[in-house]
């Protein structure tokens, strides 16, 4: 069975590139009927944020990538571990760690270093004066490991380094990028448990992935320099390796590495911003992979079909805004009304407005505006002039090709014939070709007539059309709105 992972470290909230990896890892497991994991990578005490798993947690939940297994959610939320392979958390493996650190150190594979920062430091000045590769280069090796074990235990300050052979080198294949072949003698020894007892992610990653049963690991090229040691440690413990994939860099449109200097980052600021998870998970899919074809709108359900490593590029890959807003407006049109209201709901709360209206009469509010917003958190700024209307110059309801006197006596006029209408009249069709055909007996320019009706519905220069907002306000608030305008002149 199919087993992939994704390991996120809680030093942050879950970049879009961390979603990426969820989602590649995701769909792997599900095309096979295999399982997707959670696991949390919290060895970095420095960094870490202490509501970062949360924040994951709640984004691949938002995103509908839930893990079957690892760290998870019961209903109310609260954070729980599901598996029998746990725990899943790293900070509560270290004992696990320290078993695997002393198997490498009583083989030979690993040893004791003491060198202190200042040492390492100085280490790293020599060898760029002399043009050498930096690294670290073995001084403690020689020491005798009965007797670096008797520093360690009165208490001497060392890590644990495992020990790279220099000769050779390690070829290994990528699912993404063919075969792979890396000078042994570029990679220095490294540490595997820091001073304070945390495993680095070289030693960690390779224990969990091994105890956990993962088959194919899916993740950043930035790890690909490393795949070296972790062979290395997989040889060294007589463990047969996973399968692995390294995904190409996120972009900025200056093809520089995807920063916050440039923009959002983070997945989080996105779900603020109103973007549906939908496109974002169709957006992200994009980034890197590709159908082959000229297909775009792609499902959670379409991607679990269609996708494949194979497909997936080499190339850094652009993160263009603009695309993930056209793939939300997409998104956003295609939404039934009745699922779109109500995600919209949390929008207008946040926005300070109180709806006081049905979610049917919402759902009519809304429609005004779905195809010209982005996102989600522009709805109830786009549709404000229907709750109430904006404050506006006498000169606004006037058409470029009319005048003001004109335009008072088209309202008025206008005004007069829309008294008429019974409620159940009072609908977008009926509005439309009795309006219509009352500018045609008249003569009028439409202009003359939709320009002046639609401003004093809206109060707004730019705004849906006139039949639309009309049917939305109804007949009284409609009529109050023209009399309104009339009186500004």
């Amino acid at each position: 069975m199919i087993k992939t992972r994704f390991a996120p470290s809680p030093t942050g909230y879950l970049h879009v590139g961390g979603l990426r990896t969820a989602l590649y890892s995701y769909l792997v497991a599900r095309q096979t009927g295999g399982k997707f994991l959670l696991r949390i990578e919290d060895t970095d005490r420095e960094r870490f944020v202490a509501d970062g798993t949360a924040n994951i947690l709640k984004s691949l939940y938002w995103a509908g990538l839930i893990p079957d297994e690892g760290v998870t959610q019961d209903e109310q939320g609260a954070i729980i571990q599901t598996g029998d392979k746990g725990p899943y958390i790293q900070s509560e493996r270290l004992e696990i760690y320290r078993k695997y650190v002393d198997e490498l150190i009583d083989k030979g594979y690993a040893y004791y270093c003491f060198c202190s920062p200042e040492k390492l430091e100085e280490m790293r000045m020599i060898q760029q004066k002399n043009k050498l590769p930096t690294g670290y280069d073995g001084c403690c090796r020689k020491i005798d490991c009965t007797e670096a074990k008797k520093r360690a235990l009165n208490g001497e300050s060392c890590v644990i380094r495992m020990n790279m052979p220099k000769d050779g080198e390690t070829v290994f294949n990528d699912e993404i990028r063919g075969e792979i072949r890396i000078k042994n003698e570029l990679i220095d020894d490294q540490v595997i448990l820091k001073s304070d007892g945390f495993p680095t992610y070289h030693l960690a990653v390779v224990v969990d992935d091994y105890l956990m049963g993962i088959t194919h690991i899916i993740r950043g090229e930035e790890w690909l320099s490393s795949v070296p040691k972790h062979l290395k440690l997989y040889e060294y413990f007589g463990w047969e390796a996973p399968k692995m994939a390294h995904l190409p860099l996120l972009l900025n449109a200056d093809k520089s590495k995807l920063s916050k200097r440039q923009g959002d980052v983070a997945v989080e600021d996105y779900i603020k911003k109103g973007y549906l998870p939908e496109a974002i998970l169709n957006f992200v899919a994009f980034l890197g992979w590709n159908p082959g074809d000229e297909r775009e709108i792609f499902s959670l359900e379409d991607l679990i079909k269609e996708f494949s490593l194979d497909k997936v590029g080499k190339a850094g890959s652009v993160f263009n805004l603009e695309k993930l807003d056209w793939f939300n407006q997409q998104y956003l049109r295609k939404l039934p009304v009745e699922d779109l209201t109500e995600r919209a709901k949390p929008f207008f709360k946040q926005a300070g407005v109180e709806l006081k209206v049905e979610d049917k009469q919402l759902a009519k509010i809304i429609s005004l505006e779905r195809e010209r917003v982005i996102t989600l958190a522009e709805l109830p700024e786009a549709v404000k002039f229907v709750f109430a209307l904006p404050n506006y110059e006498s000169t606004l309801p006037v058409w470029k090709k009319s005048d003001a006197n004109e335009a008072k006596n088209i309202l008025s006029e206008l005004k007069e014939m829309l008294y008429n209408f019974s409620e159940h009249q009072w609908n977008i069709e009926n509005l439309e070709t009795t309006i219509g055909e009352w500018i045609k007996e008249k003569g009028y320019q439409n202009g003359n007539v939709l320009w002046p009706l639609r401003v004093s519905l809206s109060g707004q220069q730019n705004s849906p059309g006139p039949y639309e907002i009309a049917d939305v306000l109804g007949k009284e608030e409609s009529i109050r709105r023209i009399e309104t305008a009339i009186n500004k002149f």
